[in-house]
């Protein structure tokens, strides 16, 4: 169901618009008699299951956030396209490399963004799990799909997200991520509907299951045009191309109560408000109204549902820990604290402690720890690295050794680390604290071997070795090329390497040293195929022309562009040597005007006034 976010302290932000919020809240509390009157399911669900996968999912990409928050772009083979999910890794993800750790699914609302999930950007999911020793996986994306299997694509989404959480991901987050398969889910209103149909349809798959202000009967009176309705508010889907009609089975294959019977052996924990002006809500001048309506009639379908479900788990004897809050509405800041009141029973069920274990700063990082007071508590005692130790705490970790001292790292500049594979990596141990760069954009921070930078814009890069030297000797990022906007990779099919900045690539070549390509003549040699041409590696920086043109200097040979003849390679050899002897662009050609193209017995490249012929490597030089 539709959710109204709120932020941490309780102020509503309302999202979509009033006054269809407001006929929707109208119609939530009029679909609470029926529901009060405890109409039931008449039918059993069958026991569907989601699509077998034939072809395994894939990473396609994966940016570190932080030290222990990763995103990873999966591609889902059910939906055709990649899926963002996030990752807070566990506690001691760092201080043991060789541990495995189970997961716990979060999942998000009806209005899920495709950009961040709402148990981090509006709860606080990042710093509750910090100390906990489990993986939590966060999906990203979802709008109103109830994270189920679709039975037809709508609204532009091919919505497969059963058999992606519990078939795809599951084999990667186990062979990559160093999970077990050992599983907790659990979330918010549609999540909290999800988390148990997921649990029932999936024997097996979840040890624990809890829902939050969750939906937990689908098929009783009323309740499939309320969801109809709020589906068509966020998102503009519809129903039916979930799970059909609402006399069509699929409804009752999705129903948490009708599927009750199968929660046996699920650790199992239901919470929700009653809908009533609560501690997070604002008052709306009515003995127990807040001002937020439709969060309040949500609440209020969330409470009764969920007590009907209670109570066929009840008549089944199934246990379940139950938290029906005396007040509070549809909204993020009760939905964080049932994620902190629940964890006790999470941990039990995943088979990890509560909490962390005691630990003081070691010895030889306390004054970094005392001079940087942001890092807080410690998470880990301390553990070797690769040629030193670390110690992991709530806002970062500190590296240290007698060599290069003890320094922190943290942020995004942490999340670079930890892409460049930390002190194993090419940059060693940090030399070096975080500090901010000059221009008030960017952050930066040394490391033995080189040095990471980071701004919203491009993210955390490292710089190294001979590119480092050429790109602090062109002024750094205050230099022509500006900021590093990707990692150096090595050239594909050539000895070299490669580095993307905000001012063109950076080349380095052993025999042709290390240069950087800009503006259309950088578009040129991309036309050309870069390094894989004939043009080879850039051999010298661009240089300024007569009428302001501009030339590279390549292996193969050059590459001339000026206002009114634009960008064109001329090859060292019969070609160069002849307009050269005319005097290259001073001369009575001018700048070419084409690239060289076969003719017959021969090439021919044109000028702005004339052109030069070459056969049987003899060149010869036509004006106007």
């Amino acid at each position: 169901m539709a959710e109204v976010a709120c932020g941490k302290r309780g102020k509503a932000r309302r999202r979509g618009g009033h006054t269809a919020r407001g006929r929707f809240a109208l119609l939530a509390t009029a679909l609470v008699l029926p529901l009060a009157a405890g109409i039931t399911p008449l039918n059993s669900p069958v026991a569907a299951q989601p699509t077998t996968v034939a072809v395994p999912a894939s990473v396609q990409n994966v940016i570190w956030l932080g030290d222990r928050r990763v995103s990873l772009w999966v591609n889902s083979p059910s939906m055709g396209a990649p899926v963002q999910v996030q990752l807070l890794l566990a506690r001691d993800w760092n201080a043991r490399p060789d541990a495995r750790f189970p997961v716990l699914f979060m999942l998000d609302g009806l209005r899920a963004t495709e950009e961040e999930s709402g148990w981090t950007k509006d709860a606080g999911a990042i710093d509750f799990y910090a100390d906990k020793n489990v993986t939590v996986v966060l999906p990203v994306g979802g709008q109103s799909s109830f994270y189920s299997d679709w039975l037809q694509p709508d609204n532009g989404r091919n919505y497969k997200w059963e058999t992606f959480l519990t078939k795809e991901l599951p084999p990667l987050l186990e062979s990559q991520w160093r999970a077990t398969d050992v599983r907790g889910m659990q979330g918010l209103s549609m999540g909290g509907t999800a988390s148990m149909f997921l649990a029932g349809r999936n024997p097996g798959f979840s040890k624990y299951a809890a829902s939050y202000s969750g939906f937990l009967t689908t098929t009783t009176l009323g309740m499939p045009q309320a969801i109809e309705y709020a589906m068509r508010d966020a998102g503009g889907f519809d129903s039916a191309a979930m799970w059909g009609p609402p006399t069509s089975q699929e409804w009752e294959n999705h129903d948490p109560y009708a599927l009750a019977d199968r929660l046996k052996g699920v650790s199992l924990y239901v919470s929700s408000g009653s809908g009533a002006t609560g501690p997070f809500d604002q008052a709306a001048g009515i003995p127990g109204i807040s001002t937020n309506y439709a969060g309040m009639g949500l609440e209020i379908l969330s409470r009764l549902t969920s007590e009907n479900f209670v109570t066929k788990l009840t008549e089944l004897s199934i246990p379940v820990q139950v938290n029906y809050r005396p007040s509070g509405t549809h909204s993020w800041p009760y939905w964080d604290f049932e994620m902190r009141q629940s964890w006790t029973q999470a941990a039990s069920a995943l088979g990890v402690e509560f909490g962390k274990p005691a630990c003081a700063p070691a010895e030889s990082i306390g004054a970094a720890v005392a001079a940087n007071g942001w890092l807080g508590e410690c998470l880990t005692g301390e553990y070797q690295v690769a040629g030193g130790v670390a110690q992991d705490f709530r806002g970062g970790r500190v590296f240290f050794s007698p060599e290069t001292g003890a320094h922190a790292v943290a942020g995004m500049i942490g999340g670079g680390y930890q892409a460049a594979h930390g002190p194993a990596g090419p940059l060693g141990l940090t030399s070096g604290g975080e500090r901010a760069l000059p221009d008030g954009r960017g952050r930066f921070q040394p490391f033995q071997h080189g040095s990471l930078y980071w701004t919203p814009q491009t993210g955390a890069q490292v710089v190294r070795g001979a590119i480092l030297d050429e790109w602090g000797r062109q002024g750094f990022e205050r230099g022509p090329a500006g900021y590093p906007i990707a990692p150096e990779v090595k050239t594909p099919n050539k000895d070299g390497a490669v580095q993307a900045f905000e001012g063109g690539p950076i080349y380095y070549n052993a025999k042709t040293g290390v240069h950087r390509v800009q503006g259309l003549i950088l578009a040129k040699y991309a036309e050309l195929g870069y390094e894989n041409s004939w043009l080879g590696f850039p051999a010298d920086e661009e240089l300024p022309l007569k009428d302001f043109g501009r030339y590279s200097r390549f292996e193969g040979g050059n590459v001339y562009w000026s206002p009114l003849s634009g960008a064109w390679a001329v090859r060292n050899g019969p070609m160069l040597d002849a307009w050269q002897s005319v005097g290259f662009e001073n001369g009575k050609l001018g700048y070419p005007i084409s690239d060289e193209f076969a003719i017959p017995g021969g090439v021919r490249q044109n000028f702005q006034a004339g052109f030069i012929t070459v056969r049987d490597g003899k060149s010869e030089v036509h004006g106007l």
